[in-house]
């Protein structure tokens, strides 16, 4: 038996062990794995979920209705906003159309006022063979009904037509500046080519709407404003436009901590999925590039070896922060992750301390015929080169990695918690869409 003291060395050690036991046994998250807990079902194809308060908040089904859920997962029975009437025909399989974003206004608890962005039958019968029309419009909730819009309260903001029924994108955001952020798809089909495109590409055309994302002034002029530092306010292009060069955003969010950072997901055409730090008036390439890398719209297989890198109006194109190889291009290639990437959020919750500041997203599917979504981490650089590093996010609930479902998008409630929207079929008309909730385990 030692009969000697202790050293201060080993009682600070003893001392820091037993703290961290404490801290462990009194915020049980401390070491706590990550798992996927069923939160609602009986949807579609599950499209975004947007707080509405502390307690309540709203889930999106891409057909055209938004339902009200409780923090506990109960759904009120009345539907919050029902747009279904309004909607172009839905495929009854895959679909990017539908009811797509809902952003409630920064003072929606005085105003009642929301925007909506969805897909209405085509308003042009000149363009021959386009197909629908991207609508941005405004609602109002009754005042004696705040979980119920009026759908008498419609005043449209802003329209654009589709030349095909893909890449629609439809996120809506309000940014920390208050403005409205609209991101939009490259009007379709393949490549950035086909009707309703621009000889250069949809994404390098900066006289319309397609591929870009948009800003406006909700609360200034009729319809809607233009921010004075909108990058094309004063000319050289649609005075909309934030940012361009994107090929089909799906997914974007500002980070509610840090530098609030505005970070969105473009899903690729061939090679490459890819993340994006959005800054105003920057190109990020498509269709000159997919990624960081050359692309040729006449021969999406074969990558030139050179290619500009600046747009036509001489400024430099952005480079992704983080990028995968698509599994369908190179399907045995262990950096091939996935086939269609899926923004997600910086987590800024409590339940997992470990990933503070981290990026968790998602893909759709490692398989397109087969529901096999997987959810990622984007971890920061540690060096200064800007890439940000990523690694499959490690599910307690799902230790062989395979969450057998196809991943629509995630979701973050008002305390910073994610959630995972999907659902079993490749489809909008099949009602197999659920979404889970990362819970501690």
């Amino acid at each position: 038996m030692n009969t000697h003291p202790p050293s201060s060395k080993l009682l600070l050690s003893a001392a820091l062990t037993l703290g961290l036991l404490a801290s462990a046994a009194t915020h049980p998250a401390f070491a706590a794995g990550v798992a996927l807990r069923e939160f609602a079902a009986d949807l579609h194809a599950p499209a975004a979920l947007v707080p509405y308060d502390d307690n309540h908040f709203l889930i999106l089904d891409q057909v055209g209705v938004a339902h009200v859920f409780t923090a506990d997962g109960k759904r009120l029975p009345t539907p919050f906003i029902d747009v279904r009437s309004r909607l172009t025909k839905l495929n009854e399989g895959f679909d990017e159309r539908g009811l797509l974003g809902l952003a409630f206004h920064p003072g929606f608890s005085e105003n009642r006022r929301l925007f909506v962005y969805y897909s209405a039958p085509l308003q042009d019968s000149s363009l021959r063979d386009w197909d629908h029309t991207s609508r941005i419009a405004e609602f109002k909730v009754f005042e004696d009904k705040p979980f119920q819009v009026d759908p008498a309260s419609e005043r449209v903001l802003l329209e654009f037509h589709q030349p095909y029924f893909n890449h629609n994108s439809g996120s809506l955001l309000f940014g920390p500046d208050g403005h409205l952020f609209i991101s939009s798809g490259d009007g379709g089909n393949a490549n950035d080519k086909g009707r309703g495109h621009s000889p250069q590409g949809n994404g390098q055309d900066t006289s319309n709407f397609l591929g870009k994302v948009l800003r406006i002034d909700v609360n200034g002029a009729e319809p809607y404003g233009i921010p004075n530092d909108n990058p094309f306010a004063r000319g050289g292009g649609r005075p909309e436009i934030y940012a361009y060069g994107l090929r089909n955003p799906w997914g974007f969010s500002f980070d509610r901590g840090g530098s609030g950072e505005l970070l969105l997901a473009d899903v690729g055409q061939n090679g490459f999925e890819e993340i994006n730090i959005i800054t105003r008036g920057g190109n990020y390439g498509w269709n000159i590039r997919e990624g960081s890398h050359c692309f040729d719209p006449d021969n999406p297989n074969t990558p030139p070896a050179d290619c500009p890198k600046v747009g036509a109006d001489g400024k430099p194109l952005i480079d992704p922060i983080l990028e995968y190889r698509n599994s369908k291009a190179f399907p045995r290639n262990p950096e091939a992750k996935g086939t269609c990437v899926v923004g997600g959020y910086v987590y800024r919750g409590k339940a997992f301390p470990h990933l503070e500041g981290k990026y968790v997203f998602a893909d759709w599917s490692r398989n397109w015929v087969l529901p096999d979504g997987v959810l990622f981490v984007g971890s920061r650089p540690s060096r200064d080169d800007g890439k940000w590093s990523m690694e499959p996010l490690s599910l307690a609930s799902h230790p062989d990695g395979k969450i057998g479902v196809y991943v629509w998008a995630l979701g973050e409630d008002a305390r910073g918690e994610l959630y995972v929207l999907a659902n079993t079929r490749n489809s909008v008309a099949a009602k197999t869409g659920k979404v889970f909730k990362l819970v501690p385990q």
